[in-house]
């Protein structure tokens, strides 16, 4: 079962952590978003392989935006 990593808000992404092969845990650090002049984590929500980042840093993103999939 495959799940997506959505962005929580508007925002620009500043770093992307993982590529796709890449082992996650849950909680892990997928990618750093900033949104109202703050820094957020994205993070995991489970444990599995990448399978796509459909991101890159510097990537405007509006609320949903699909950032990666994990399986």
């Amino acid at each position: 079962m495959s799940e997506a990593i959505t962005s929580p808000m508007v925002g620009k992404i500043l770093d992307v952590k993982v590529k796709v092969g890449d082992q996650v845990a849950e909680g892990d650090e997928v990618a750093i978003l900033e949104a109202m002049k703050m820094e957020m984590p994205i993070v995991s929500p489970i444990d599995g392989t990448v399978k796509a980042v459909n991101v890159a840093a510097g990537d405007a993103v509006e609320s949903d935006t699909e950032i990666a999939v994990i399986e």
